[in-house]
């Protein structure tokens, strides 16, 4: 498998290192909570042999409704990651919409994210991997995972092997997902590390006109993708998720995420051994 190098010591696909975490906020909603989740995953990563990447969009540009709230603006939301890794010292992942925003996501962050209904566009493959960023691609919840080799080979054709396939769900009938644990798998066998996505494979899409979710299954469902045998977890997190701009059905309480960091490290731990 290929490894893939985020910043010093932050590994995917190595068993031997610290166990990467992608985990933030859905959304920029604001400094104040940009720094709270941030200096709690800090605390964590003393605690625990896991690394993370600080995760959060900089706009939400496929909201249900278009009434739904979007972000604060792009270059004030970029300019608030790029403190958070100077402060923190984390990598900085986020979406991008666009072929255009690839450059100027490129200036703020380390990994840039190609949204799943934008899995198999080529020009926004092709934009990011031009940057030399790490690309992760999520799993287009219309998709099988057998298609992801296609779009893997896209940016690795543009000439950045610094791949990473992430599992989302698969659309199942209206308005809910199911995770095929066979996808994990199947994608890893491509060559890339592959990460499961425990929040936005318990969304429940297009619930009146914003997205539902189900956040009692995160848990489960991750106990699943360890145990199966996963190269990282994205979780988006938030102090309050009720009250969250962006997917507050679905976010991770900020305070349940130390026991399910816990509970990854002795799954791991006993698969390892």
């Amino acid at each position: 498998m290929q490894e893939v190098e985020i910043l010093k010591n932050i590994r995917f696909g190595n068993a031997a290192a610290a166990f990467p975490i992608i985990a933030g906020p859905c959304l920029v909603e604001s400094y104040e909570l940009l720094i709270q989740v941030a200096e709690k995953l800090a605390s964590l990563q003393e605690l625990y042999p896991v690394s993370f990447i600080f995760k959060s969009s900089y706009r939400k540009a496929n909201r249900t409704s278009g009434s739904s709230y979007s972000g604060i603006g792009d270059e004030k939301a970029l300019h608030l990651l790029g403190e958070i890794k100077r402060q923190f010292h984390f990598p900085i992942l986020t979406d991008i919409h666009l072929p255009s925003e690839a450059a100027m996501a490129a200036e703020y962050c380390d990994v840039l994210q190609i949204p799943a209904f934008l899995a198999r566009q080529t020009d926004i493959l092709e934009a990011a991997a031009a940057t030399g960023k790490a690309v992760n691609i999520k799993k287009g919840q219309f998709m099988s995972p057998y298609d992801m080799k296609f779009a893997r080979e896209k940016v690795i054709a543009a000439g950045n092997t610094n791949v990473l396939l992430t599992e989302r769900g698969t659309t199942f009938g209206y308005g809910d997902l199911i995770v095929d644990f066979r996808s994990l798998t199947i994608m890893r066998t491509f060559g890339s590390p592959v990460i499961f996505d425990a929040t936005h494979s318990v969304q429940q899409p297009s619930q009146n006109g914003k997205s539902g979710g189900h956040r009692e299954f995160i848990l489960p469902l991750v106990r699943a993708a360890i145990a199966v045998g996963v190269d990282g977890l994205f979780i988006e997190t938030h102090p309050t998720p009720s009250e969250a701009k962006s997917d507050a059905a679905s976010q991770l309480p900020l305070s349940e995420l130390e026991a399910l960091i816990k509970t990854v490290l002795r799954i791991r731990e006993s698969i390892i051994q």
